[in-house]
């Protein structure tokens, strides 16, 4: 598989103490059972990972759980994880064969076998959950296992399931602490990943230890960590700025993020690009006021990017105007192609051949404490009703009722972020507005599946641009979606801490390992 160049910035590293020397960079063995506290408005949707397909349930995850493969810093090709080896078994990409590495052992002390394995792949399959990652293994058709063995047998051609193994949706569990056809609802986790969860209160914090018998990719377990949540990007800036934590996170508010300096003492900045994006959904159903295409297509034609960047998030997101972000492979301009300037003319003639009344009367859902997500809708609710052919109605749901609500079709239209699964275009198309889609906008084209499809069976990704080129030209004919914009990521720690850098890059992992006193 050819390797995919993402657009991620060299960060920024400020070492903002005058005078700091090389000695000072490396880490103190006194410090080794200090904890480092990382503080983030990512909430935690489940602790089981059939039950979550969220940035914050997988930033833990990633920590505390194991998946056969992972990614290296940087990297756009998986690499072993809990598996020894991996590889497909022929040319036609329809068997992927891995061995595990000897000595996994779970919390209990249970030795890990490919039964686990199985196990965790049936179940998310099985459970199904409405706000779970099923839909991201949907061209796994069975999974067999042997000792240390384990086979997926898969129903169509796809190169990028190695990637998806990578993900949260492959974290594998302790097949006799989980149950095989519901969700656990305990605060515990028996994974095998460089962390152990001690202590989980939800919505407040969890705090890991490392693991001494964790056996992975990573050459060593890092330092102990307590994650604490935030409702909202104020509250973060509070605990930033009381010193209540040492490292902050997604999302700082745009005015603070806007306002950071790197000659700032006392704190260490980074900034990198990111292929996280925001997009604005509509449920097509027939019973929502946006089912017809020509009034989402009028929507296309009204909604100003550049000023919703430059006012609500001051400059710290980029304008986007497509389905698949700047630095991704077959990125193209295809709503810019289509609808290249506000055009209120537009938009009210295809308002008239659609033969709605005016105004188009809908409701628009965020979730609260999400970033700027309440500042965002307000905006996009001014952007529509100052042309007089909209009337929107905003209101505000809690991160898990906002995500039922989606997923049971009862908003009219919403706006989500989604940061990538791993490092390939594929994530911004079956998810996004494929007819199982994880978004649930009830959109279904057959042409686009087909595309979504054919996009998967190329070794090589680049020789699948063409079909990703028409995919985006079909999202913004048909409008499911409209691209809002992509983000920038931003880390602050203080300056006693390091590698702050690394702890996102854009393939889905969230290294707390990376962390250190300094």
């Amino acid at each position: 598989m050819r390797s995919i160049r993402m657009r991620i910035l060299a960060t920024l590293l400020v070492l903002a103490a005058v005078g700091v020397g090389g000695w000072q960079l490396l880490p103190s063995q006194q410090d080794d059972s200090r904890t480092i506290t990382v503080g983030t408005t990512d909430g935690v949707t489940s602790l089981d990972p059939a039950g979550a397909y969220d940035a914050g349930s997988w930033a833990l995850f990633s920590n505390v759980f194991q998946s056969l493969l992972t990614f290296e810093p940087g990297g756009v090709t998986p690499v072993p994880d809990a598996a020894r080896s991996c590889s497909f078994d022929g040319s036609d990409l329809r068997t992927y064969r891995c061995e595990l590495r000897e000595g996994l052992t779970f919390p209990s002390g249970r030795a890990m076998t490919g039964e686990d394995v199985k196990f965790s792949f049936d179940r998310v399959k099985r459970i199904k959950s409405d706000v779970g990652p099923s839909s991201l293994l949907d061209t796994l058709a069975s999974v067999s296992a042997s000792g240390r063995d384990v086979t997926f047998h898969l129903s169509s051609p796809d190169a990028t399931f190695p990637l998806k193994v990578a993900t949260g949706a492959g974290a594998i569990v302790d097949r006799e602490k989980y149950p095989a056809r519901a969700l656990r609802t305990d605060n515990g986790v028996d994974g095998t990943g460089p962390y152990n969860l001690t202590g989980y209160t939800k919505d407040k914090q969890a705090t890991l230890a490392p693991n001494t018998h964790y056996k992975g990719a990573i050459s060593g377990t890092g330092r102990p960590v307590e994650l604490r949540y935030y409702g909202d990007g104020d509250a973060l800036e509070k605990a930033w700025k009381g010193k209540q934590v040492d490292v902050a996170t997604r999302t700082l508010p745009p005015e603070v993020l806007a306002g950071l300096n790197a000659s700032d003492p006392g704190q260490r900045v980074s900034e990198a690009d990111s292929s996280e994006i925001r997009n604005l959904y509509f449920n097509t159903r027939k019973a929502s006021p946006l089912h017809d295409v020509r009034v989402r297509q009028a929507m296309a034609w009204l909604i100003d990017r550049e000023k919703l960047a430059a006012t609500v998030y001051k400059g710290t997101v980029d304008p986007l105007y497509s389905l698949i972000p700047t630095g991704i492979t077959g990125h193209t301009t295809s709503f810019f192609d289509a609808y290249p300037q506000l055009n209120k003319a537009k938009a009210r003639a295809l308002l008239t051949d659609a033969g709605v009344g005016l105004p188009v009367r809908f409701t628009y859902g965020y979730a609260t404490g999400r970033g700027s997500g309440a500042e965002e809708a307000a905006e996009i609710k001014r952007q529509l009703e100052a042309t007089g052919l909209f009337k929107v109605t905003l209101k505000g749901y809690e991160w898990t009722d906002f995500q039922k609500r989606w997923a049971s079709g009862k908003l009219d239209a919403y706006a989500v972020g989604w940061v990538a699964d791993f490092p390939d275009p594929d994530t911004y198309g079956g998810p996004l507005v494929g007819t199982n889609g994880t978004m649930s906008t009830g959109y279904s084209d057959k042409a686009v599946d087909r595309l979504i499809t054919a996009s998967q069976q190329y070794a090589d990704r680049g020789e699948a641009t063409k079909d990703f080129r028409s995919l985006q030209e079909a999202v913004a004919r048909d409008v499911p979606a409209i691209p809002l914009w992509q983000a920038k990521e931003y880390v602050v720690s203080s300056e006693e801490v390091g590698g702050g850098q690394y702890l996102s890059d854009g393939t889905g992992v969230f290294r707390l390992w990376r962390l250190t006193w300094i």
